[in-house]
C-alpha cells in the first residue's frame, strides 16, 4: 500500500481543564463550552483539547492508540502524524481496528501487523481480537496508557464501538490505562432509538445491551460501558471531552472535516439512515454496497415501482422514496441491474431511521415475492432478537414491530440519562 508522510506541527490553541473521569467513574469535570448557533463556530475533539493542553494526561507514559484514518485534527492531518515528532507524547504503538490504522481494508477486513512507513511505528492489528488474546497483544507492545481516538456512525452494529468495548476489557485485563478522546455523534445524541439487545445475540455487531440507535458519543459510552458492562474488573479510565458540541449538532454543524469512517459510510448522509437500513445486510436484498450511496439505495432483481409506492404510502416523516435502479459494482448482485429505493431524507430532524427500516422490510416483504432473510438469520444478529424477524413473516406492520420494543427502550433511555455528558 502507499502511504505518504503527513504534516509534523503539534496541534496548537487556546484549552479548558481536560475533563478526565477514574476507574468506574461517572462524569467528566470539564464545563462545557457557551452554545453556538447552530452552524456557528467549530468543535473541538477530543485530541483538540489534548494536544493543545501539552498531552498532559499523558505525560511519563508510554502511549499506543487505537485508531483508524478518523483520527484527524481540524486541519485533515493525522492525529499520529502529529503525535510522533512531538516530544510531549511518548508514542510507541497504533492499534488498527476493522479496515485498518490507514484504512485499506474493505468490511470484513483489516490490515494485520506491520510496521507504520510513514512513521515507523509497529501498527497492531485488534479486529477480531478480545479478552486475553488482545490483553496480550498490549502487554507485547510495551504500552502504559491505551488511547482510542475513532469517529463513530451511532448505531450499535457499526463495530467501532465495539472496539472500544473489547479496548477497555482487554487493557483491564492486562493492568493499563484507558483514554478515550471525543468525536461528535454524525446524527445527533438527541435520542436512543430503535430494539435493545438481548445478550443472548452478543456478537461483534453487538456486544451488550444497547439499543439500535444508541444517540451517545464514544466517552458517554465508555462511561456507560465501564460502570455497567465492565464492573467487575473496570479499565482506569480517563476521558476527553470535546468543547462546543450540543446534542442537537447533525455532523454539519460541527465545523469539523468528514473522513469516512469506513469504505461504506462516505458521507454524512450515510450515517443518517444507517441505523434503520443496514438491516438489509440481513437479507437478500442490496444495501448498496457498490454504489455512490450505500445503505441510501436498496434494491434487488425484480423489485419495481410497487416498493416505493407503499412505503411512500406510509407518509413517514421527513423521509421521501424514490423509484430507482442501480448496478452495484461489488457485493450483492455485483455487475447487475436491479429496481428498488433511493431514500431522500428531506428533514432530518423528524426523520426516525430504525422506524424507518423497519417500514422498508414491511413494505419490501409485502411487494416484492423474492423476499427473503439471510440464511444464518443475521436480522437477528442486527435488531438483537428474533422478534422484529418473526413479526414482520407472521404479517405485523410497522406500528406493531416499533411497538415491541417500546419498554425495553424506555429502559435503556432512563440508564443511558446517567451517562450523558453535553447538553
Amino acid at each position: 500500500m502507499s502511504l505518504s508522510r503527513r504534516g509534523l506541527l503539534a496541534a496548537g490553541g487556546a484549552v479548558g481543564a481536560l475533563a478526565a473521569t477514574a476507574t468506574g467513574a461517572g462524569s467528566a469535570t470539564a464545563a462545557p463550552s457557551p452554545a453556538r448557533g447552530k452552524g456557528h463556530g467549530r468543535v473541538r475533539t477530543g485530541f483538540d483539547r489534548l494536544a493543545a493542553d501539552g498531552y498532559a494526561l499523558l505525560k511519563g507514559e508510554r502511549v499506543g492508540i487505537v485508531t483508524n484514518p478518523t483520527g484527524i485534527t481540524s486541519d485533515v492531518r493525522h492525529i499520529v502524524d502529529v503525535m510522533h515528532p512531538d516530544e510531549r507524547v511518548d508514542l510507541i504503538a497504533v492499534f488498527g481496528p476493522e479496515h485498518g490504522f490507514r484504512g485499506t481494508a474493505q468490511a470484513g477486513g483489516s490490515e494485520g501487523r506491520y510496521d507504520d512507513p510513514a512513521t515507523g511505528l509497529p501498527v497492531y492489528d485488534t479486529y477480531l481480537k478480545s479478552g486475553q488474546a488482545l490483553a496480550d497483544v498490549f502487554t507485547a507492545s510495551g504500552v502504559d496508557t491505551v488511547v482510542f481516538d475513532i469517529q463513530d456512525a451511532g448505531a450499535r452494529f457499526y463495530t467501532y464501538i465495539w472496539t472500544l468495548y473489547d479496548c477497555m476489557e482487554a487493557a483491564a485485563l492486562a493492568g493499563k490505562r484507558f483514554v478515550v478522546l471525543d468525536r461528535p455523534n454524525p446524527v445527533t445524541g438527541r435520542a436512543a432509538l430503535g430494539p435493545v439487545l438481548d445478550p443472548a445475540f452478543s456478537t461483534f455487531v453487538g456486544r451488550r445491551e444497547i439499543s439500535q440507535a444508541h444517540g451517545m458519543t464514544v466517552t458517554e459510552l465508555a462511561l456507560l460501558f465501564n460502570a455497567r458492562f465492565l464492573a467487575e474488573r473496570p479499565v482506569d479510565l480517563r476521558i476527553v471531552k470535546m468543547s462546543g458540541w450540543k446534542r442537537s449538532d447533525f455532523f454539519d454543524a460541527t465545523g469539523l472535516p468528514w473522513v469516512p469512517p469506513s469504505p461504506n459510510m462516505p458521507t454524512p448522509d450515510t450515517a443518517l439512515v444507517y441505523s434503520g437500513t443496514c438491516l438489509f445486510e440481513g437479507t437478500n436484498l442490496s444495501e448498496g454496497r457498490g454504489t455512490t450511496r450505500p445503505f441510501e439505495l436498496l434494491g434487488a432483481e425484480g423489485i419495481d415501482h410497487r416498493w416505493a409506492a407503499a412505503v411512500n404510502a406510509l407518509g413517514l416523516p421527513g423521509v421521501a422514496f424514490r423509484e430507482a435502479y442501480f448496478a452495484p459494482t461489488f457485493s450483492k448482485f455485483q455487475g447487475k441491474t436491479v429496481g428498488g429505493v433511493q431514500l431522500h431524507v428531506h428533514d432530518r430532524e423528524v426523520f426516525d431511521p430504525v422506524r424507518t427500516g423497519i417500514a422498508l422490510l414491511v413494505t419490501a416483504k409485502r411487494t416484492w415475492s423474492g423476499f427473503e432473510w439471510r440464511s444464518d438469520n443475521w436480522i437477528d444478529k442486527l435488531t438483537g432478537n428474533t422478534r422484529v424477524r418473526t413479526m414482520i413473516d407472521a404479517g405485523a406492520d410497522t406500528d406493531e414491530v416499533v411497538g415491541a420494543w417500546s419498554k425495553e427502550l424506555a429502559a435503556f433511555r432512563a440508564v443511558r440519562k446517567r451517562y450523558l455528558q453535553y447538553r
